[in-house]
């Protein structure tokens, strides 16, 4: 995982102020939503609101500066007047019969509420646990991560116009865990590719792109190489496009797609790329980058049975504590969350407000060009709901 310190520091190479004009109308406003409509996701919400009216969703604040930002998310939201009540939870790592596991009680709460909003977590170093956020994609089979890169109104970075969806297989491939020793020096990871996982998430593709209106699915891979486990991929791809007609699908070798999006992401407006475990977690990040960074970015973790809406930056410790932290991404994938639970008028409210927030350009925090706190940010933020 990056930390939150280095894409801070790397965005404000890549962020130039524009001019200062009045904030008319973000590029979003012509963007359905950040998350599929629940009405059509393959993983729908289940949940209904408590007798208290509000739905109840599980809130993992996280290490580092991830108690200041998931505080901002909660400020904001109560002055919207978002019908929801916040589960706070630890999930803390524990040891189950020799491997990493979240505490009880915290998959208790997930699976209960079926949505989460998760803050960075850091992984201990040499303490024998795996990544905390690989562990909860396992348990709770979030099976696709959805990552959408569009460019934010009132800055300018060297790339403009960016709208790109990727969603990654998230459960299987390279990061399946699976390595040994072979002999001294010699060591053996194995990538697992199955059928029933890849249709999975292929399908989630070609249903998120009718939902936001995209109409183009085009797979990542490297078949040419990897001819039996990407060649499975692609092959299941194929099959599943036929079940979408109104869908264009195509293929692109992953080494191509990388210099194509740093040459001209345009081309990629009008498509959701879908890739294996690996491919997605580079190229995610490396799409990131042209909109300013993870601080910029949502991320949205789908399971049939529950979902996890988390920021993907670092727990940046340095600056924890300092109120210097950029609650952005948080609150983007915040509003993932809460399209993806059908609250879409209080998404777009909470939304209109932070892009106006982020095009005036008055209180912005430092990763960003200015020298507002925290708080002072979220409080900008509110100030235009």
């Amino acid at each position: 995982m990056i930390s939150a310190r280095a894409f801070t520091l790397s965005s404000r190479k890549c962020f130039q102020k524009a001019a200062a004009t009045p904030f008319r109308t973000s590029p979003f406003s012509q963007i359905r939503t950040f998350a599929a409509p629940a009405q059509q996701q393959v993983a729908k919400f289940p949940g209904t609101k408590g007798p208290d009216g509000n739905y109840t969703v599980t809130l993992i604040e996280g290490d580092g500066i991830g108690p200041e930002i998931s505080q901002s998310v909660k400020d904001i939201f109560a002055a919207a007047k978002v019908p929801i009540k916040w589960e706070p939870v630890d999930v803390t790592p524990i040891l189950k019969d020799g491997k990493t596991a979240i505490p009880d009680d915290a998959i208790a709460s997930v699976k209960r509420n079926y949505v989460a909003l998760k803050g960075p977590l850091a992984t201990p170093i040499g303490k024998g646990h795996v990544s905390l956020n690989l562990t909860l994609r396992r348990t709770f089979n979030l099976f696709a991560n959805v990552r959408p890169c569009r460019s934010i109104a009132g800055y300018k970075t060297p790339y403009d116009n960016v709208d790109a969806v990727l969603i990654r297989e998230n459960t299987e491939g390279e990061y399946s865990g699976i390595e040994h020793v072979v002999v001294d020096g010699v060591v053996q990871s194995i990538k697992l590719i199955t059928r029933a996982a890849s249709e999975r998430v292929l399908r989630f593709a070609f249903q998120h792109a009718q939902s936001i209106g995209k109409k183009k699915v085009r797979v990542v891979h490297k078949a040419t190489i990897m001819k039996m486990s990407d060649g499975l991929f692609l092959r299941t791809a194929r099959d599943v496009a036929k079940e979408f007609p109104d869908i264009e699908f195509d293929e692109e070798l992953l080494d191509n797609t990388c210099l194509r999006v740093v040459t001209d992401p345009t081309p990629y407006n009008d498509k959701v790329l879908v890739m294996p475990n690996l491919y997605g977690d580079i190229l995610s990040d490396m799409c990131a980058g042209l909109i300013g960074g993870l601080g910029l970015t949502p991320s949205g973790n789908i399971g049939n049975e529950c979902s996890i809406f988390e920021a993907v930056h670092g727990s940046a410790p340095d600056i924890a504590g300092k109120a210097l932290a950029n609650p952005t991404a948080l609150l983007l994938s915040s509003i993932m969350m809460l399209q993806h639970m059908g609250l879409h008028s209080h998404a777009s409210n909470i939304q209109n407000a932070i892009f106006t927030t982020l095009a005036e350009g008055k209180a912005l925090t430092g990763d960003l060009g200015g020298n507002a706190k925290t708080h002072e940010y979220a409080n900008a933020i509110v100030s235009h709901l």
